[in-house]
């Protein structure tokens, strides 16, 4: 995997991350494909902007292939956390999986669907596919958006990430209007909720550490 530069957010680093996986995926399943989806495919993106993957897999393959995904995923680059959309999981032959790798900046998740070419023909997954569903994530993700969010300007954006983000993991508090202790307040609840989620609350820490004024 390309390692980050500068200040981490050089959109060549993402390219060739976007690049690599791109080939990862087909060569892990004879007969898939790989395309980008979102404002990397639109080219309408910018320094913050994450990574939407469509990853379509003959339906016979299509629980190995998610079952498969960590593995996958990991011969790019080590991942920091791999989670599954339980709402996707309704749907027969798509998973949502969100990807975030070690040493790349949050904003640059990997949001990955595999579909099946053939939805109701598609096998089921039987086993572990991703990190336990979680709330705090879920508020971490939340965290990282209202970062993004600021940085783009649009501070109505982060009022409304910040808010759900809380409510996720059941803490109700007024925001102060001081960003970096609103989401420090965020990513606390998020800990105390489910301490496993420590070391993925740590690289929010610094992020809004890094990007957020005082």
């Amino acid at each position: 995997m390309t390692a980050a530069r500068g200040n981490g957010l050089d959109p060549a680093v993402r390219t060739a991350l976007a690049e690599e996986l791109l080939a990862a995926l087909p060569a892990a399943c004879p007969g898939s494909t790989a395309e980008l989806r979102g404002s990397l495919a639109a080219g309408t993106a910018d320094a913050y902007s994450d990574i939407d993957i469509a990853w379509r897999v003959p339906a016979a393959d299509f629980a190995r292939c998610v079952e498969g995904a960590r593995r996958t995923l990991g011969r790019v680059g080590p991942l920091l956390s791999l989670r599954c959309d339980p709402e996707s999981a309704a749907e027969p032959g798509e998973r949502l999986l969100f990807a975030a790798f070690r040493g790349l900046p949050l904003f640059w998740r990997l949001d990955l669907v595999v579909l099946a070419d053939v939805p109701d023909a598609a096998t089921v997954p039987e086993g572990e596919v991703a990190d336990p569903w979680s709330p705090a994530a879920s508020a971490l993700a939340n965290a990282v958006g209202a970062i993004k969010a600021l940085r783009r300007g649009r501070a109505d954006l982060a009022s409304g990430l910040v808010e759900r983000g809380l409510r996720r993991v059941g803490v109700r508090i007024a925001l102060t209007g001081v960003w970096r202790t609103d989401v420090a307040r965020l990513v606390a609840a998020s800990v105390a909720a489910d301490p496993a989620q420590q070391r993925l609350a740590s690289a929010v820490e610094a992020l809004a550490s890094e990007l957020l004024p005082r």
